[in-house]
């Protein structure tokens, strides 16, 4: 394994170029269904009625913070400096709530059962959205967040971005109306109808089409159908079907037996679970257009770290992102970060690989000055992401901080948390605080990770075993007063 010393330069932020500002006046449209954010969630019932779970205002805000974080790192990366952004996120209020309402769309099921989103899961589940938006408003992303839902006219300052492409806008012109078309009969393209048929909507197939003019020349018979009927046979579930294509349109235009078949075997080679293909392509249908070249490297840099061959077969099945991760712009100076802290980085990087997309000047330092501002070591910090790699993927406004503020109320001395980091992984309001008050109640005292890893069965069965404990220890005269209310 490659020795390792000091930290890595810091990461840079991809601005655009600079150049004249210039005017220009426009009215912005959106969709006539906006979905704004209403803190509740519908679950069906067999009856067909509704019941509604309500998010807790706690989690609603912090959700917001990390909303606000991913769209402010967003427009920064469109050029905008750090009191434009800053400012737009000021006059958001409205979108920041309907980003909040897209988490909500997207991963219901997680809410339903009470566990909050990592901050890598929320910026999954936002960006793409944004970059969607940007296809469709370019230069005025500013006012889509300021104004939403109804922009007005409004003569508006903007940076320049690279000149528009006359025979490009044309083209992904040509190919939207292509999928917008109907016959005399009144009836949409058969492609479209298929794919209106696997779950799509029209938007949703226009907007792959503008993104990739292409797809809206693909073959029913010859292309879609064929790949599609594939991603089934695998078992890929017919509801997972839009969201791959949507993600990955060109996997409509390769050939199967060219490319997609060669490239799985190639996969399943390197170790990748061939029962467990229908996961991996739902993670990262991109995985399947990536050139052997491409994913020879990635596996030569976990070599070298010294994960062995079985190992990255697993890391390559659970988290496929790591492929789309460049080895030396990403991989390689976020080992080199670990590796200072401490860390072995092939345990980190097996257990926890998703902690290997974050940035290191915008995830990485700000969490570790977090806890060495309190008072912990860098030693102490290295064997916190040790023992548990998620810890770096939560954010400090949404997560870390609220639960260190509550964590100071605890009576549990500071390295409490360097032997249970997963303290920050449970949530505050169904976890931590009813947990903590219950233990309170009863009188007794039990370790950070007994008081929240246990089962609720189990962690009642402690406390019982405490009490006992307790009572036993108590003087026959005080055994008669005391009672314990179970």
């Amino acid at each position: 394994m490659r020795a390792f010393c000091g930290i890595s330069s810091p990461e840079q932020l991809s601005f655009l170029s600079k150049g004249t500002f210039t005017t220009s006046r426009t009215r912005l449209s959106f969709p006539a269904k906006l979905f704004f954010c209403q803190a509740k969630f519908d679950d069906s019932g067999t009856d067909g009625s509704f019941n509604l779970k309500v998010v807790p205002p706690a989690l609603l805000a912090a959700e917001k913070e990390e909303a606000k974080a991913v769209l402010t790192l967003f427009l920064k990366k469109q050029g905008l400096s750090n009191a434009v952004a800053s400012r737009t996120i000021n006059k958001s209020d409205i979108f920041i709530d309907h980003l909040v309402s897209k988490l909500h769309s997207v991963h219901k099921s997680r809410y339903l059962v009470g566990r909050e989103l990592t901050t890598l899961e929320i910026r999954d589940a936002l960006n793409p959205y944004l970059e969607a938006l940007l296809e469709e408003h370019g230069n005025f992303m500013v006012d889509v967040a300021e104004n939403f839902p109804n922009p007005p006219v409004k003569e508006k300052t903007i940076l320049p971005v690279s000149q528009p492409n006359p025979t490009l806008d044309a083209k992904k012109l040509k190919a939207i109306s292509r999928v917008s078309e109907i016959d005399p009969a009144g009836n949409l393209r058969p492609q479209v109808l298929y794919l209106i048929e696997l779950g799509m909507d029209l938007e949703q197939i226009k907007g792959i089409t503008q993104k990739y003019p292409s797809f809206a020349y693909y073959s029913l018979e010859g292309k879609i159908k064929p790949v599609v009927e594939f991603l089934l046979d695998l078992g890929v579930p017919k509801s997972d079907i839009p969201t791959i294509l949507i993600k990955r349109p060109q996997l409509c235009g390769i050939s199967l037996s060219e490319n997609l078949i060669p490239t799985m075997a190639f996969l399943e080679n390197l170790g990748v679970d061939k029962t467990k293909w229908a996961k991996v392509i739902y993670r990262l249908p991109h995985l399947l257009t990536y050139s052997q070249e491409k994913v020879k490297i990635t596996v030569e840099f976990l070599h070298e770290m010294g994960i062995s061959a079985e190992s990255i077969g697993k890391i390559l099945t659970r988290s496929p992102n790591i492929i789309s991760y460049s080895v030396e712009d990403k991989l390689r100076p976020t080992a080199e970060y670990f590796c200072s802290l401490g860390v072995d980085v092939a345990n980190l990087l097996y257990r926890s690989p998703q902690t290997f997309g974050l940035s290191i000047e915008a995830n990485l330092k700000p969490v570790t000055e977090f806890f060495l501002e309190r008072g912990y070591s860098i030693e102490e910090i290295g064997t916190m992401i040790s023992r548990y790699g998620t810890l770096y993927t939560f954010s400090l406004s949404g997560n870390l901080i609220t639960k260190w503020e509550f964590f100071l109320t605890m009576d549990y001395p500071k390295p409490e948390l360097v032997k249970f980091p997963q303290y920050f992984g449970y949530s505050l309001e169904e976890r931590i605080k009813p947990r903590y008050a219950r233990m309170k109640e009863c009188g007794v005292s039990l370790l950070l990770n007994q008081l929240l890893s246990l089962s609720y069965g189990d962690f009642e069965k402690a406390l019982e075993k405490k009490m006992k404990k307790m009572e036993k220890m108590l003087p026959d005269k005080d055994k008669s007063n005391s009672s314990y209310d179970l």
